[in-house]
This record gives C-alpha cells, sequence and structure tokens, in this order.
C-alpha cells in the first residue's frame, strides 16, 4: 500500500485531519504525520493535540507516494517555509497523489504551480486560486488527474472516497 505524508502545524482543522487519516489507515496506508520540527504533538484549531510523526527537515518527499494538507490555518503557516513549499512541489511536479481539503491549497499557490490545474478550496481562497491561474469549481471534490481537492469540512465523506480511490489505482 501506499506511504501518504500529511503536512500539518498548530491550528490544523482537527476534523480534515483525523477523518482522511482514519480512512487511508483502513484503506492499509502508512500515514506520517510531518511538521515544523520533531515536536511531539501540536494544538488544533479547537485545542485537541495531534500526535506528530517526524519534522520536515527529518524526511524527503521521495519517501512518499501521496501527500495529503488539511485545512485550518495550517497551510497558511506552513507556505511560509521554503521546506513545506519545495516538499509540496514535488507531489504537483511528479503528478503524484496530492490531497487537499478547506484551506490546505493554500500551500499550493507559493509553489508557483497551480496554472491551468482545475481545484476547489474553501471559498476564501477560491480567489487566490484563481487569481494564481487556477481554474476553480465549487464543487465538493475536484479531481484532475491524481489532485484531489475539497472545500469545507461537510465534503469530508466525498473527499475521503475520493483519495482513497485514488490510492487503489
Amino acid at each position: 500500500m501506499s506511504k501518504v505524508a500529511v503536512l500539518v502545524t498548530n491550528l490544523v482543522e482537527e476534523i480534515e485531519y483525523t477523518s482522511p487519516v482514519v480512512a487511508l489507515k483502513e484503506a492499509g496506508h502508512e500515514v506520517t504525520t510531518i511538521s515544523l520540527d520533531d515536536t511531539t504533538t501540536i494544538k488544533g484549531k479547537h485545542g485537541n493535540e495531534i500526535k506528530v510523526d517526524t519534522g520536515i527537515s527529518s524526511v524527503k518527499p521521495t519517501d512518499f507516494d501521496a501527500l495529503l494538507i488539511p485545512g485550518g490555518f495550517s497551510p497558511d503557516q506552513l507556505r511560509s517555509d521554503e521546506r513545506f513549499v519545495e516538499f509540496t512541489k514535488h507531489f504537483l511536479l511528479s503528478d503524484s497523489p496530492l490531497f487537499a481539503i478547506c484551506h490546505g491549497p493554500q500551500l499550493f499557490i507559493q509553489t508557483g504551480l497551480v496554472k491551468g490545474r482545475t481545484m476547489t478550496s474553501y471559498k476564501s481562497v477560491q480567489p487566490d486560486l484563481y487569481y494564481a491561474g487556477a481554474t476553480v469549481k465549487d464543487e465538493p471534490v475536484v479531481i484532475d488527474n491524481n489532485l484531489v481537492t475539497s472545500r469545507t469540512p461537510d465534503d469530508i465523506p466525498a473527499f475521503n472516497k475520493a483519495i482513497t480511490k485514488i490510492l487503489t489505482k
């Protein structure tokens, strides 16, 4: 099965992390939660602790088959760190499975690689994606080759179904 990296830091939207991670693990995939450093936990947007497996400096994108970027305020913080931008670029350039929900696509903007891609996101991020050159759709899940994006926690069931399906190809 696939090795999936999950990029998060404090203020991640917990359900956009926990639900996809559970779905991926139930489908037999190995999930590694990666944050800024080797801190053992981060705090989600609603104050819940999330266990971190490793820091970004300890991994390479080539160690993984797929990437998940949950939303909340985490992606906006991560995109100011070039290590996370470069990590994400690898998946966009190689058309490897890449999944993002809600504010997650904010990290894509920083890569300069959204032009010509079709995606969705949380409503306030959609104009940013559009101005960066993406075709934006306001749909629960948008699939562009191996890029799967979704809008909000309400869309999680459809998002989970789409990401696990991509990994069974």
